[in-house]
């Protein structure tokens, strides 16, 4: 077998593992940017994600976002991988390849856990998983990277700024809009902040992210290449220039450099360059991140003034900045993808580039906006989206989970009045159990 081909397969095998390493990345950030009673439910999502994604996406997924020969809109090959177990090949094994899209599928996946957190039944959840994984993001996909009407027209989404992160962001509004907001997040139609449990876990999860897109990002160009190293350093600035604009945007508006704030703006900064990536040079890519940096600021800000409850931001980093980053790469581009002779408007290419970028996130937003809002409404319907009240304040934990995510004895609740109180862990109805007013300040 030719070196080269082996160098290729043992990159992206490398960059699978770093893509899978996000979802702790995830589940850092979002739980630590929840409440600690619900910090082992957004554990648990979040590895169900994973097992999910590669699972569902393995038996059926796979093979409608990469069908071969189709209509362009859906198509499906077979039930599992073709040639899974084979090595000769002239290419990617089919292996390597599957656990890449697989890391993918359970990332764009996992994007709604923290938008609808703290309120939102387990088994309702686990359906939306596989949901999303089975049929909404392989469809999505199949329609540019397997080959569909939008590759037809000439989309260029490099690293999946539409296509994973915009698919994950619209699925977050639709089930943080239907299932309605937390428990006190809004008193007489104003947001009230529900400050999360842990910011040094939040960071941690954003610098675990940020690890994980050097997988991400590099290894969408599918070989061990010397553009590799090019993409990486690309990948870093915009992970930057987000981070350094939200800071100071927050700081503007809010009078004070927000740490959630800069360690989102870094995330929609790395969001929005997948989609140019393999065709900006430095200045687009900064310019790029900064604008996601600052949009995220103030996207999140404008979506909780909406009535929208968003606890960790989703739908701002990964909907908005990636719809964003479709935009950018009509602007900013220097290259066509698809090889032909257009760039972005800001580098002569007129805006044919950019009115196909538009009209490809809008064709996303559509579909998913419909497929995963009619399937939250149908959640809704049965009875089996939102946790009850009672549950809720004792957290989804121990509602959820029969155990809290910390400590053995005690867990943390908000009662009706806004007070702090613990209840003993063997108690399951809150609304029973004594409570106890905790007078020194605890992080819930």
């Amino acid at each position: 077998m030719d070196t080269q081909i082996v160098l290729d397969n043992i990159f992206i095998f490398i960059a699978a593992v770093l893509v899978l390493l996000m979802q702790a990345g995830f589940a850092l950030v979002e739980a630590g940017l929840t409440q600690a009673k619900n910090s082992a439910n957004i554990m648990m999502k979040n590895l169900m994600d994973a097992c999910v994604g590669i699972l569902v996406f393995g038996a059926v997924g796979f093979s409608i976002a990469y069908p071969g020969a189709f209509n362009g809109w859906f198509g499906f090959a077979q039930f599992g991988v073709a040639d899974f177990m084979s090595q000769d090949v002239d290419g990617l094994v089919p292996s390597v390849d599957f656990l890449f899209q697989a890391a993918f599928a359970a990332a764009a996946a996992t994007i709604v856990s923290g938008a609808v957190a703290g309120r939102t039944q387990f088994k309702a959840y686990l359906v939306y998983s596989i949901a999303i994984t089975a049929l909404i993001y392989p469809i999505i996909v199949s329609w540019a990277w397997g080959g569909g009407w939008l590759s037809e027209q000439g989309f260029v989404d490099f690293a999946g700024s539409g296509l994973v992160h915009m698919v994950g962001g619209v699925a977050a509004f639709m089930g943080a809009l239907i299932i309605g907001p937390r428990l006190g997040k809004f008193k007489d139609g104003k947001p009230q902040a529900i400050p999360g449990h842990s910011m040094p876990m939040a960071i941690l999860g954003v610098m675990l992210l940020f690890v994980g897109w050097f997988g991400f990002n590099p290894g969408s160009e599918l070989a061990a290449d010397l553009a590799v190293p090019i993409i990486a350093a690309l990948t870093a600035f915009a992970a930057a220039a987000g981070g350094a604009s939200a800071m100071v945007v927050s700081w503007v508006i809010l009078k004070k450099p927000d740490v959630s704030m800069a360690g989102n703006g870094m995330l929609a900064g790395l969001v929005a360059i997948c989609s140019g990536i393999g065709d900006m040079n430095v200045a687009g890519t900064l310019a790029t991140g900064a604008i996601a940096g600052s949009i995220v600021v103030v996207a999140v800000l404008a979506i909780e003034r909406a009535g929208v409850d968003d606890p960790v931001g989703a739908i701002s980093v990964h909907g908005i900045c990636g719809f964003w980053g479709l935009v950018a790469t009509g602007l900013f581009a220097t290259t066509n993808s698809t090889g032909g002779a257009n760039s972005g408007l800001f580098a002569g290419g007129g805006a044919g580039l950019l009115g196909t970028q538009i009209f490809g996130g809008l064709a996303i937003a559509a579909f998913v906006g419909v497929t995963s809002g009619g399937l939250f409404l149908a959640l809704k319907a049965a009875g089996i989206l939102r946790v009850s009240r009672e549950e809720e304040l004792a957290g989804l934990d121990v509602s959820e989970h029969g155990s809290p995510g910390y400590g053995a004895n005690l867990r943390l609740h908000i009662d009706s009045a806004g007070k702090v109180v613990s209840a003993p862990v063997g108690d399951p109805a809150f609304s029973v159990a004594p409570v106890v007013e905790v007078r020194e300040p605890i992080s819930v």
